[in-house]
């Protein structure tokens, strides 16, 4: 089964994350062929925007667990996803997130990474990775923080909520509140999208994104995230959720 669906449309492409049976977490493997459908999707001037969505009823549920739990501080400092992760944001059209269901930890990230979500009325969001013995990785406190202000990104990033889409409507971390699924309102605002100037969308994106993310400390976020992997408290929280119970840290 192909793990990422490309559907071409006027003007735009639908890249959909296709792993329905683990909730669409994203793997390593999914990270790269999304970074280079992107990538791809920024070098045709026939495509004027791109929209990602999850197969099956969500958007995507976090990273892929068994991928993070041997992995070590050391393999975490020259992992490929960090470049994965750049280069999606490096896209430099217009970029929209239609989040039905879960948008966990990684994936919550990817939909931070949108310029514009749009959230069904199913969706869930939050970052949970302190369940886990570990932080986001991939820019969700600072781009959270951006959103929401510090007050709730901390609530969030500190307790592990997971939020319903009102509540991430009324926080201002999604653009638009659909009434039923999130896809054809994605679908609707894309072909709204591409009939604007295509080189003033890329230069209004470009304004946006660097005058947002420039004070953001990203990197601290990361290397923050790589020190915990060799921790025995990512070990316990790991071991914890495959095993469906609560975990019992130690501070190790």
């Amino acid at each position: 089964m192909e793990h990422l669906i490309i559907t071409h449309h006027r003007a735009w492409v639908q890249i959909t994350l296709n792993r329905p049976i683990v909730k669409n977490a994203l793997n390593t493997a999914v990270l790269a062929a999304l970074a280079d459908a992107l990538l791809h999707a920024g070098a045709d001037p026939m495509v004027r925007c791109a929209l990602i969505h999850g197969a099956e009823g969500n958007f995507a549920a976090g990273a892929d667990i068994a991928e993070i739990e041997s992995k070590t501080t050391a393999e975490g400092a020259v992992d490929p996803r960090k470049a994965y992760w750049a280069s999606i944001r490096a896209f430099s059209k217009p970029l929209i997130a239609s989040v039905d269901g879960f948008a966990l930890g990684g994936g919550f990230e990817l939909a931070l990474m949108a310029d514009l979500i749009v959230l069904g009325e199913s969706a869930r969001l939050g970052l949970p990775e302190t369940n886990l013995g570990l932080i986001p990785g991939a820019g969700g406190t600072q781009r959270l923080m951006a959103l929401v202000g510090r007050a709730r990104a901390t609530r969030m990033v500190l307790t592990g909520e997971i939020i319903d889409a009102t509540t991430a409507f009324n926080w201002g971390i999604g653009s638009y509140l659909a009434a039923g699924s999130a896809l054809p309102d994605a679908m609707a605002l894309a072909e709204k999208i591409v009939l604007r100037a295509p080189l003033a969308l890329q230069a209004a994106k470009a304004a946006l994104v660097q005058g947002d993310e420039a004070a953001h400390a990203y990197a601290l976020e990361r290397s923050r995230f790589e020190s915990l992997l060799d921790t025995a408290d990512k070990a316990e929280g790991i071991r914890a959720f495959r095993e469906k119970r609560k975990p019992d840290f130690r501070g190790e």
